[in-house]
């Protein structure tokens, strides 16, 4: 890093949220609170140019694209600021979407003010800042793969939780219905379940699903 001052756009529906963020960022040497975004799709805008190094991204906005979709979007690009998510939740659903987006890092918003500045600090000088339960959470499922549902099968699952028939899980997700018992069997294989009930309960006590 040089010696010039992180700029940081604060993307989050919430005018509270946004306003505490700036407050404490504020306060931090070395730090300009250069743009704020009220939707993602705004941010993705704003982050196009060329003066901000790091966003500080929410995950769920009110309506349209989503936070993961827009770290997705921002990240792509060459020479794209550091995108680090700022949320409260902090479920396998949550975290993985937004890491294979591109975050950079996963900050929880009840964090302490001296995480989130040395969150953003290791985000603009290239490294990854992570949350001690995220991380704790990413390590467990490294440690235990076999538990490790895919993304699909995750998107089944919670389809599944819903109350939807496999039919309908695969006129929803573009699958046959014989895809999605396949899916299925794979899940009920790697949570140690044998049945869609058992198998949502396991999801959910994991994480891996929302409830």
């Amino acid at each position: 890093m040089t010696g010039l001052p992180i700029r940081l756009l604060l993307a989050d529906d919430h005018p509270v949220v946004r306003a505490g963020l700036r407050a404490v960022l504020e306060t931090e040497p070395g730090m300009i609170v250069a743009a704020e975004a009220a939707t993602a799709e705004e941010a993705v805008t704003r982050a196009a140019e060329a003066d901000i190094d790091v966003v500080l991204m929410d995950l769920r906005f009110g309506g349209g694209m989503s936070g993961a979709e827009a770290t997705a979007a921002i990240t792509v690009r060459p020479g794209a600021p550091r995108v680090v998510i700022v949320t409260t939740y902090d479920t396998d659903a949550d975290i993985l979407p937004a890491i294979e987006a591109g975050a950079t890092g996963y900050i929880l918003k009840d964090a302490p003010p001296e995480e989130l500045a040395t969150a953003v600090r290791t985000a603009a000088a290239g490294r990854t800042a992570l949350a001690p339960a995220v991380a704790d959470r990413l390590m467990n499922r490294l440690r235990a793969p076999h538990s490790s549902l895919t993304r699909r099968e995750i998107e089944v699952l919670a389809l599944v939780a819903d109350g939807l028939s496999n039919q309908h899980i695969g006129w929803r997700l573009h699958l046959t219905e014989g895809t999605v018992k396949s899916h299925l069997a794979r899940i009920y294989t790697k949570l140690g379940v044998s049945s869609r009930t058992a198998a949502v309960a396991a999801a959910i006590d994991l994480g891996l699903i929302r409830r």
